[in-house]
């Protein structure tokens, strides 16, 4: 009995020949709506904070005046073409002083979906959107969506506990966690790639890219390590492919026939493994956050990871 796969390199789906007959059996695809729905939402809430924002009201020099009270402020207070960062502040902003002496631990979630501009915004839904379709096709909206909220909220964390003089906004702590649940994916399903080394460097240098531009002026690259992070631990966990041998018998329906488990060895320990790092990371941060402590006490060249100013956007 042969089994073949055929696999595009950058998650498009995975076809299955199974038996002597060739039957063909495709991965199930789903119907993506919530990556959808996150770009819209992300939409409407920036142009909720523009109208809180209201430019001509606060300040005599705003950009594009003609759009009222959806203005940008100038240049010198935002160069990405949006709000001011005091309305980000009161719209939900990732501030560490609000989180830990007034208890705001719901910033660690709405800063998500705050965009400091126009440019922000677009640069971040449009990845999203690539990334995020295809992830949503193969795995379904539950495993991403949980992927991508809680990986955002793990680069808030990890943002907080290194930028404390600094508010942060933006999508980019959960962008990073989806690239980073795809490379555990790549990892924990190795032998369903046919092209598993190209893919491998490929997600490689994206990532590499990624955070070496966290590194300019005025990113919080801080949250891109920490949603990276979450992310990829997550994806040993969420992503797991069943073995192409266990997939065969099963597809053939011949009783007795599954001889070897639904999922190997190496995958069970990665599983295991990333669970009680996860985990373990996961409390320890929030530890640490609400006691106000400070990693920088603990790592002096820390900071030279991410840039840091007043205001910040991931």
């Amino acid at each position: 009995m042969l089994s073949t796969a055929e696999e595009d390199p950058e998650g498009g789906g995975t076809e299955r020949r199974v038996g002597n007959g060739g039957v063909t059996t495709p991965d199930v695809r789903w119907t993506s709506w919530l990556i959808p729905t996150v770009v819209i939402a992300n939409v409407v809430v920036f142009i909720s904070v523009m109208y809180a924002n209201d430019c001509p009201h606060k300040s005599h020099r705003c950009l594009a005046k003609f759009l009222g009270r959806f203005s940008f402020e100038s240049f010198k207070k935002n160069p990405l073409l949006g709000p001011s960062s005091s309305t980000l502040e009161k719209m939900g902003a990732l501030a560490w002083g609000k989180i830990v002496h007034k208890r705001q631990g719901w910033r660690l979630l709405t800063c998500m979906w705050l965009h400091a501009g126009v440019i922000h915004l677009l640069t971040n839904m449009f990845c999203v959107a690539f990334i995020g379709f295809r992830l949503e096709q193969q795995f379904g909206f539950v495993r991403v969506g949980t992927i991508y909220l809680v990986s955002g909220f793990c680069g808030s964390i990890l943002s907080c506990l290194f930028l404390q003089n600094a508010i942060s906004v933006g999508a980019s702590s959960a962008l990073f966690g989806l690239l980073g649940a795809m490379l555990s994916e790549l990892l924990i399903n190795w032998t369903t790639y046919d092209n598993k080394g190209v893919a491998l460097i490929m997600l490689l240098v994206i990532v590499g890219v990624n955070l070496g531009l966290g590194t300019l002026p005025p990113v919080d690259n801080f949250a891109h390590i920490g949603g990276f992070l979450g992310g990829f631990l997550l994806g040993f966990l969420l992503l797991i492919h069943p073995q192409f041998e266990w997939e065969e018998n099963r597809v053939s329906l011949m009783p007795g026939s599954i001889v070897k488990p639904k999922y190997n060895t190496c995958q069970f320990v990665l599983c295991i493994a990333a669970s009680i790092v996860f985990v373990v990371g996961f409390v320890t941060g929030l530890v640490l956050l609400f006691r106000g402590d400070n990693l920088n006490r603990y790592c002096n060249w820390c900071h030279k990871l991410s840039y840091s100013v007043k205001s910040q956007w991931s």
